[in-house]
This record gives structure tokens, sequence and C-alpha cells, in this order.
């Protein structure tokens, strides 16, 4: 039991020691690649069908609710 431990420590230390990326995500300022994702009812909504003329302020927000 202990040896099984041990391994599982071990391979989570491996995972969390991973380098993070020092350029991730979209820079501020720039063009975001046009995606289309599903809604709270399972609408599809694509980013040029929610922008407007003066641009769009997109949040997501993780719940544990759902």
């Amino acid at each position: 039991m202990r040896r099984l431990f041990g391994a599982l420590l071990s391979c989570a230390g491996l995972l969390l020691a991973q380098p993070v990326p020092s350029d991730p995500g979209v820079k501020k300022g720039s063009a975001i690649p046009a995606f289309t994702l599903q809604d709270q009812t399972g609408n599809p909504q694509s980013i040029q069908s929610l922008m407007g003329d003066r641009g769009l302020m997109l949040v997501f927000v993780r719940s544990a609710d759902w």
C-alpha cells in the first residue's frame, strides 16, 4: 500500500512540475479566432453573431451548479 501511495505521489509531482506556457491565450487588443459554442439552452452562438458595433465583452464562468 505504501508503494502504491508513493508511486501516486511521484506521478502527481511530475504532473505538477510541468512548465507553464509563457504566452497563454490571446493578447490584449488582438483579434480572437472565430469559434462557435453552445449556450445554456444548447443553441449555437458564434462570436460574430454576438459582436455589436462597439465589440464584445465575453466572460467565461465556471460553476459547480451545472
